[in-house]
């Protein structure tokens, strides 16, 4: 088997009031006004023709055999104000 590196890089515009939160495990997630929380991890996208839509799969063994071969992942989130 080989690997395969992947790298996500997100810039958003959010509202003022999104927050940062440390996980117990010590991961970050954004905490949100409405006393929610938002992760942005990988979930893989299908389609049957590259030019069509894409969405997951409703397929949970498919997805559970794609995220068993994830080894690591990294997400770090940064507010950046100007």
């Amino acid at each position: 088997m080989k690997k395969l590196h992947v790298t996500i890089k997100l810039e958003m515009s959010v509202p003022d009031d999104w927050e940062l939160t440390e996980t117990s495990e010590g991961g970050q997630v954004v905490k949100l006004p409405n006393k929610q929380f938002l992760d942005i991890a990988i979930e893989p996208l299908f389609a049957s023709n590259p030019e069509e839509t894409w969405s997951s799969t409703p397929d949970d063994d498919a997805l559970n055999d794609f995220l068993d071969m994830v080894e690591n992942e990294d997400v770090i989130y940064e507010f950046v104000t100007h």
